[in-house]
This record gives structure tokens, C-alpha cells and sequence, in this order.
């Protein structure tokens, strides 16, 4: 029997707001010395790791045998069923960098897919306690009001955020040269730390576009299904929809979206 998306996506966002409550509680007493290295700029944390397991708890009943992906690794207590559809991909804490040094934004992201199709996203930005969310066939919601991606029409007009992943150094000039074009000819750019964050602002209509490599698939898929239940357009960098496993994604509103495209295109190596 199909899944009542609202009644699941209900669920997630609870779900979300007590992994951010644990969050914003052990931040107040967090110190640099809990943190552990996966890699030079790559962190990790108690907190990280007791996020995703309240949030792997509270899912795993939801619905029997699904699957999960969460970046920390957390296994459940029960049997995943390698044939379910359905599949649970969950970052508890998108911005630990931020979050280690008290810097905000920082998230937690919870997505569903069936069959590798999103039907569910939750991003609780934390600072804020603002909650973005939509699933299948609904509009995109910020904290129980909907909103929609910003209508500038123009790249010059427009505002970017954008990011550089810890593992990304053999593409920084490509980096630098797109973020070169947005400081000189668009309203700027922001490097902010979360990729959740970037693609819910960019739903949001607080900026007109974001795009990013080297991601993982729980660094964005939430968002991809709240920017395009927002009105978005989501593609990786040659157009196509190898977002979710691509390592590259775009998100932009659809009035600058060829341009934006057009700019990536000449400036990827």
C-alpha cells in the first residue's frame, strides 16, 4: 500500500526538530577538543554521531524493512531489506564546521526516496529553528508557510551562494573562477558552510541560485526536492538529473537558469 506522504513527511519534521534540540542543546557546552578529524577540514563529533542515531531510532519503524543512507554510518536494530524501494538518506548535522565553532547556519537533513525518486525532504536549520519541508505533489513550506523560489530575472540581479567541499582541491581554480564572476558581475556570493542551507534559501527566494561538486547524496537531497517543489530548477552540471549520486548539482530559479548553466558550462574544466 502507498505511504501517506504528508503523514510521513509530519513525521521527519518531528523528527528533526528533536535531533535539533539535542544539537542546539550540546552546542552550548560543545569545546573544540570532541572533535574528530576524518580528513583536513573534514569533522566529526559526538554530536554528529548522537543526531544520527536519535534520528535513525525514531525511523526505523516508520516503514518496514527501508533502507538507510546517513553519512555517519548508524546501523539499525532491525533487518534492512536490500529489496525495499523505500530508503531513509540522512545528514544530522550539515555544517559541523559551523557548528564547532559556533558559526552559523547548520542543519540536519532528512530525504525519502522510493526507487531512488525523492518523495520527502526536511532541512531544520537549527540557529534559526526554521524548518523547510515538502514531499511529493505538495508545495514547499517554510515552517507551515509556503514559499517559492525568487522571480529576478537576470544573473546581474541575482544573489549565489555556493561552497567548497573538503575534498575538492584538484578544482579550486574552477572554483575561483566561477566565484570570480559572481563577485564582479551578479549581486555577490556567499560561501556559507551547508549545502542543506543553500538549497533551502535558494527555495526560499533569499537567493537566486546555488551550485556545488563533490556533495554527497545527503548533503542535498532534501533540498532538491523542497527547490523544486518551490519552483526551482535542479539539474547537475550538464543539465541532466544525475544530482542525488552525480557529486554536482545546480539550483536555480527558471527565469536565470540557461544563464547560470551557460556559465557553469564555460567554466568547468
Amino acid at each position: 500500500m502507498q505511504p501517506d506522504y504528508k503523514i510521513l513527511c509530519d513525521r521527519m519534521i518531528d523528527v528533526a526538530q528533536q535531533a535539533g534540540a539535542f544539537i542546539r542543546q550540546e552546542q552550548k557546552t560543545f569545546s573544540i577538543d570532541k572533535i574528530e578529524c576524518k580528513g583536513h577540514q573534514d569533522f566529526v563529533s559526538y554530536v554528529d554521531k548522537g543526531a544520527e542515531k536519535i534520528i535513525v531510532e525514531a525511523l526505523e519503524d516508520l516503514l518496514e524493512g527501508a533502507r538507510f543512507l546517513t553519512e555517519e554510518g548508524t546501523q539499525t536494530s532491525r533487518r534492512q531489506d536490500a529489496r525495499s524501494p523505500y530508503c531513509w538518506i540522512i545528514d544530522p548535522l550539515d555544517g559541523t564546521t559551523n557548528f564547532t565553532h559556533g558559526f552559523p547556519p547548520y542543519c540536519v537533513s532528512i530525504a525519502l526516496t522510493e526507487n531512488d525518486d525523492i518523495i520527502a525532504g526536511v532541512i531544520y536549520e537549527i540557529t534559526q529553528q526554521e524548518c523547510f519541508y515538502a514531499y511529493k505533489d505538495s508545495k514547499a513550506y517554510l515552517n507551515g508557510k509556503e514559499i517559492r523560489v525568487s522571480e529576478r530575472k537576470t544573473l546581474a540581479d541575482s544573489l549565489i551562494v555556493t561552497g567548497m567541499s573538503y575534498n575538492s582541491a584538484d578544482r579550486m581554480d574552477e572554483f575561483y573562477r566561477q566565484f570570480d564572476y559572481f563577485m564582479r558581475y551578479t549581486h555577490g556570493a556567499r560561501r556559507i558552510g551547508s549545502a542543506a542551507a543553500d538549497l533551502a534559501y535558494v527555495a526560499a527566494g533569499r537567493a537566486e541560485a546555488f551550485s556545488q561538486f563533490n556533495l554527497s547524496p545527503w548533503d542535498v537531497a532534501a533540498g532538491i526536492l523542497i527547490a523544486r517543489q518551490a519552483g526551482a530548477i535542479v539539474t547537475d552540471y550538464k543539465g541532466g538529473t544525475n544530482m542525488l549520486f552525480g557529486k554536482e548539482i545546480i539550483a536555480t530559479n527558471p527565469y536565470i537558469y540557461k544563464e547560470y548553466l551557460s556559465l557553469v558550462e564555460k567554466t568547468t574544466k
